[in-house]
């Protein structure tokens, strides 16, 4: 048996704006975010996990004693909060597209990338919808998602198809399309501090 080539290890990136993932449940924001930052070397947070962290309990409890309206109103602080820290790749919820502020916040100081997938798609990776609580019917979701299909669209700087795709390839796809629009660089390169 051939010995395994060593994979030459890949330069430090970083970026000069903060990214934010987008798109509906089951997209794979997470999962991406999480890659790309090995990947890349670079931060990254689930601000899904951010907020309950803030509000100290699950997101499924929140929607449950509090609403979705509540909800929102924690998802924008949150935003709020990580828009005022480095630059880092950010996976947001499915629904942060459906709060103007929330566009703002995004826009102002980062690149927005939409992962689309459609909601069959997304049905088939969710194992357990049980700590989704708009993902509990499929005809629901399908309508949901082509509510805000529009929100995703004009949010997005760029658009990385998702489809039958491995987390892999996608987020090598975005990795490409970050270095090529010049929000990603070597983090060697640059000015001189």
């Amino acid at each position: 048996m051939a010995p395994r080539k060593k994979q030459s290890p890949r330069a430090p990136q970083r970026l000069n704006r903060t990214v934010y993932l987008i798109g509906f449940m089951g997209a794979g924001k997470s999962t991406v975010a999480r890659r790309l930052s090995r990947l890349c070397g670079l931060a990254s947070i689930d601000i899904d996990s951010y907020i309950e962290r803030l509000a100290g309990m699950p997101i499924a409890q929140i929607f449950a004693e509090d609403g979705e309206e509540a909800f929102r109103r924690i998802e924008t602080q949150a935003l709020r909060d990580i828009a005022a820290m480095e630059p880092m790749v950010v996976s947001c919820g499915g629904g942060v597209v459906t709060r103007p502020e929330n566009l703002a916040i995004m826009a102002e100081g980062g690149t927005v990338v939409h992962l689309r997938v459609t909601a069959d798609q997304a049905a088939a990776r969710i194992s357990d919808t049980s700590s989704r609580p708009l993902f509990q019917d499929l005809a629901a979701a399908r309508a949901r998602l082509e509510e805000r299909l529009p929100d995703y669209e004009a949010a997005a700087d760029m658009t990385i198809e998702t489809g039958e795709r491995s987390v892999g390839a996608i987020a090598h796809d975005v990795r490409r399309a970050l270095q090529r629009s010049g929000v990603m660089e070597d983090a060697g390169s640059g000015d001189p501090a």
